[in-house]
């Protein structure tokens, strides 16, 4: 009797115990090529995926698709790793303002804009983004909005407010000295403060920090090379981050100013619009990465005037425009490491895949070097390269197809034909 009990008792256990989760189904996608990431490519190529990772990738030939698969046919097309732009601001809007949007917007402005440009970011094949500043914390909220899955968008790198100083580039100047006006990010000066407000921006959600260390082209009342911190400020701003565990982005767009940045340990400078070959040499022998923001300045350039863009920054973009690829061209021959950033604005949310033409035509990048640059580069200036940046077996699949060889046209990374992030398919494709 007693054993029947038993038996009986193991058999409700049992009974009652849940069964094992089913492994996730497999999806696989057949493309003429897929470029890896890191310079080569396979053709004739196979991706099988399951739940949100790549779990094979090779040739027909290597990789066998299981039966039952969801099988993709990309015949024609060519598959990418998600892009990543290493310098956004989604919370910008066409025609803002400039300045006076901080006197007539509040952060839940910039919190309605970001959800759009995220969207559209996304469906440009741009999975993977660096926020370079944002009022209110929005890019940290709208992150998290993303990553809870409430709306589209990419994985967002949040930096919330960029340090600034006090009438600089990120300070709202030209105005009475009897108004209380705020900045478009963190107004902080001495090193007490930036290492305050390192922490305060790290206590809210940032995952890297960014800083203002020279004039810019927006801004009113400075040149593009002007020192905006004292190398002890820096030295406070890059010692405070580093100790939480972050990075620091620095907007820097020449001269002393931007050599001081690179020297007190940044882990990229942002713009570098005339880098000097002196801080071309600390950069290479330190790893800093450059990212250029080109497509913004050769817009500002061209349509400026017609887009609204203040006539006294389209004058300073103008008188740097030819200098500046000279410069940047000559960086990137030397050998900095550069990944892509368009400094999205405006309205280039969702054009970002025209920064790879740039690379080419500015910088003389070959097409596969621009795609590494837009991918692999970009994965390990965010510290993520081991989930992201390339077509490879255990990272998230988060993939881009495109039609035909970008290599023998890069404008096709302009017009993605499908979007995936973590396994499933944003735009295009059957979802």
């Amino acid at each position: 009797m007693m054993r029947l009990t038993f038996l009986l008792l193991a058999v409700g256990l049992f009974a009652s115990a849940p069964l094992p989760a089913q492994s996730a189904p497999v999806t696989a996608l057949r493309a003429d090529r897929v470029i890896v990431g890191d310079g080569t490519q396979i053709p004739n190529a196979v991706v099988l995926i399951q739940g949100d990772r790549i779990t094979a990738v090779g040739s027909a030939t290597q990789v066998r698709i299981p039966a039952g698969a969801r099988t993709i046919d990309l015949a024609g097309q060519t598959l990418l790793p998600g892009f990543i732009d290493a310098h956004t601001h989604l919370t910008s809007i066409d025609n803002d303002g400039g300045d006076l949007a901080a006197l007539r917007e509040t952060p839940a402005h910039g919190a309605i804009y970001a959800t759009i440009n995220a969207r559209k970011t996304l469906e440009a094949g741009f999975t993977t983004v660096r926020e370079a500043g944002s009022l209110g914390y929005v890019d940290v909220a709208v992150r998290d909005a993303i990553t809870r899955g409430l709306i589209p968008g990419p994985r967002i790198h949040a930096s919330g407010p960029a340090l600034g100083t006090t009438g600089g580039h990120a300070d709202v100047n030209g105005w009475s000295p009897f108004l209380d006006l705020p900045g478009t990010g963190a107004i902080v000066d001495g090193a007490d403060a930036m290492r305050r407000q390192v922490r305060l921006n790290v206590k809210y959600g940032a995952d890297q920090i960014k800083i203002v260390a020279t004039g810019g082209v927006l801004s009113v009342g400075d040149a593009v090379g002007a020192p905006q911190m004292t190398e002890e400020e820096l030295r406070a701003a890059v010692t405070e981050t580093a100790r939480l565990g972050r990075k620091v982005m620095a907007h820097a767009h020449a001269g002393d100013g931007l050599l001081a940045a690179v020297r007190a340990g940044v882990a990229s400078i942002d713009h570098g619009s005339l880098v000097s070959d002196t801080a071309i040499a600390e950069m290479k022998a330190r790893g800093t990465y450059l990212v250029p923001t080109l497509i913004i300045l050769e817009e500002i350039v061209r349509d400026g005037a017609a887009k609204g863009v203040p006539p006294y920054a389209v004058k300073k973009a103008t008188a740097i425009a030819a200098e500046r690829r000279v410069r940047l061209r000559t960086a990137y021959r030397a050998g900095v490491r550069f990944a892509l950033g368009t400094d999205a604005t405006s309205d280039i949310h969702g054009r970002n895949g025209e920064e790879f033409k740039y690379m080419v035509d500015i910088l003389g990048a070959t097409p596969m070097e621009a795609i590494t640059i837009g991918t692999l580069n970009g994965a390990r200036l965010l510290g993520i390269e081991a989930d992201l940046g390339t077509v490879s077996t255990g990272k998230l699949a988060d993939l881009v197809a495109v039609t035909g060889n970008p290599l023998d046209d890069v404008t096709r990374l302009q017009r993605p034909t499908l979007v995936m992030k973590g396994g499933t398919i944003v735009a295009g494709g059957a979802r």
